[in-house]
C-alpha cells in the first residue's frame, strides 16, 4: 500500500504533501473515500463544517477500518463560529461528528469576521485565542488558518502567541501567489494548496496537454507534481475511483525546471474563489 512523503509542521507534527479534499459543491461519494482508503493508501482527508460531510466522513474512517495514527484528518471552522467560546465548541462539535478524539489540523476557514462591535482583526484574534487553547490541550495536534493574506498573517503574529503552523489557499497554475508563499516560508508557515486543477480549466491548457503528453502522464498528474515540487501541500478533489487513483499517481516522475517554468509562467493572478465566496477583505 502507497504510503506519501510528509513534511514537518512547527507543531512538530507530519502533514503528508498530499490529500484528498472533501467539498459541499461537488457532492460526496461514500464508496469514493472507502476506496481512497482501502485501495490507494490514501491517509491524508481534508473537510470542512461549511462542508456539510464531517459525519459521513466519520462514518467511512470508521468503516474503513485504518488506525487513527496512520490518519490525518483536518477540517475547519466555519466564520459564523468566531469567538472565543463558540470556536472552541465548534471544534468539540466537529470532533464528535467526526468520531475522533483529537484533529491532526483545524483551520479557520476564511479572515473575515463579522460580530457586531468588534473589529475583523479583533475576532480573528480572539478565535485563534481559542484554536492555541485547543492545541495546548491536545484537541488538536495542529492549527492554521486558510485564505489568509499576508497582512492578516502579521495582525495574528502581533496579537497572538502561536504562529499558524499551516495556510491553506487557492493555488494552480493560474493562481500562484508567489509573495504569499515566500512570506509562508520566511515565517516557517507550510503552504497548502487547494484548486491545485483550478476547476478542471487547467486540464484543457494547451500548455499543460504538451507537457502531459510529453511525460506520458495526465494534465491532472502534472498539475498535482508541480504543486508538490513547488513545495506546496496539495489537496486535490474527486468523488471518481479511478480519478482518485490517477491524483494520487505522483511519485514515479519528476518535472525538469523548464516545465515547471512553464507551468509557472500560466499565472494570471485568476482566483476562482471569488465566484463562489468573495471574501478577500479585512
Amino acid at each position: 500500500m502507497a504510503k506519501y512523503p510528509t513534511v514537518q509542521l512547527s507543531s512538530g507534527q507530519h502533514i503528508p504533501v498530499v490529500g484528498l479534499g472533501m467539498s459541499h459543491d461537488g457532492g460526496y461519494s461514500h464508496n469514493a473515500l472507502l476506496y481512497a482508503l482501502g485501495n490507494c493508501g490514501i491517509r491524508h482527508i481534508d473537510t470542512a463544517k461549511r462542508y456539510g460531510n464531517e459525519e459521513l466522513v466519520g462514518k467511512a474512517i470508521s468503516e474503513s477500518g485504518v488506525k487513527r495514527e496512520e490518519l490525518w484528518i483536518t477540517t475547519k471552522l466555519w466564520p459564523g463560529d468566531y469567538g472565543y467560546e463558540k470556536a472552541t465548541q465548534a471544534c468539540l462539535n466537529s470532533c464528535e461528528r467526526l468520531g475522533l478524539e483529537y484533529l491532526d489540523l483545524y483551520l479557520m476557514h476564511w479572515p473575515d469576521a463579522d460580530i457586531p462591535g468588534k473589529s475583523a482583526r479583533e475576532v480573528r484574534a480572539e478565535t485563534w485565542t481559542a484554536l492555541e487553547d485547543l492545541y495546548y490541550k491536545g484537541i488538536c495536534r495542529s492549527i492554521g488558518v486558510s485564505n489568509f493574506l499576508i497582512h492578516h498573517l502579521e495582525q495574528l503574529q502581533e496579537d497572538c502567541s502561536v504562529v499558524p503552523h499551516l495556510n491553506q489557499v487557492e493555488y494552480h497554475p493560474f493562481q500562484r501567489p508567489q509573495e504569499l508563499v515566500d512570506y509562508c516560508v520566511k515565517k516557517n508557515i507550510v503552504f497548502g494548496g487547494y484548486s491545485p486543477l483550478a476547476k478542471g480549466e487547467a486540464l484543457t491548457h494547451p500548455a499543460i496537454l504538451k507537457i502531459a503528453k510529453h511525460y506520458g502522464k495526465t494534465p491532472a498528474q502534472i498539475c498535482i507534481r508541480w504543486s508538490i515540487q513547488n513545495g506546496i501541500i496539495t489537496i486535490p478533489k474527486s468523488t471518481k475511483e479511478n480519478r482518485i487513483r490517477e491524483n494520487f499517481q505522483v511519485f514515479d516522475f519528476h518535472l525538469q525546471q523548464t516545465d515547471m517554468e512553464r507551468i509557472s509562467s500560466l499565472h494570471s493572478d485568476r482566483k476562482l474563489i471569488h465566484l463562489t465566496y468573495p471574501l478577500w477583505k479585512g
